[in-house]
């Protein structure tokens, strides 16, 4: 879950290590091997922290619910005050039902 929003690139996370990866594997020192090593280690406990809070998917949750409110504005825009609170509504019981089925959703 620790992917990049940004279409396929490397997170930072992913970036850092791979540089340590590299480093270690054209110096073979025990220097590189401990960055690679605490670099590493530090992109598993986030991937962790993740699956235990499940943050990265009630985030995508979160923007869908507001993406397709505001997608829902920008198509009607002659919408009536209790037209939009319906729609808010729906989407905000949505994201509600959604983050219940995330919260008994098994960590792994």
């Amino acid at each position: 879950m620790s992917g990049s929003d940004r279409g396929g690139e490397m997170s930072n996370e992913q970036l850092f290590q791979q540089v340590a990866l590299l480093r270690w594997l054209l110096s073979q020192s025990d220097e590189d091997r401990t960055s690679l090593a605490a670099m590493t280690g530090v992109q598993v406990a986030r991937e962790l922290l993740d699956r235990l809070t499940g943050q990265s998917r009630l985030d995508a949750y979160k923007r869908e619910c507001i993406l397709s409110i505001a997608e829902f504005v920008r198509q009607n825009p002659r919408a009536s005050q209790t037209e939009i609170s319906s729609q808010v509504q729906k989407h905000v019981l949505i994201f509600a039902a959604r983050v219940q089925t995330l919260e008994s959703t098994p960590i792994f």
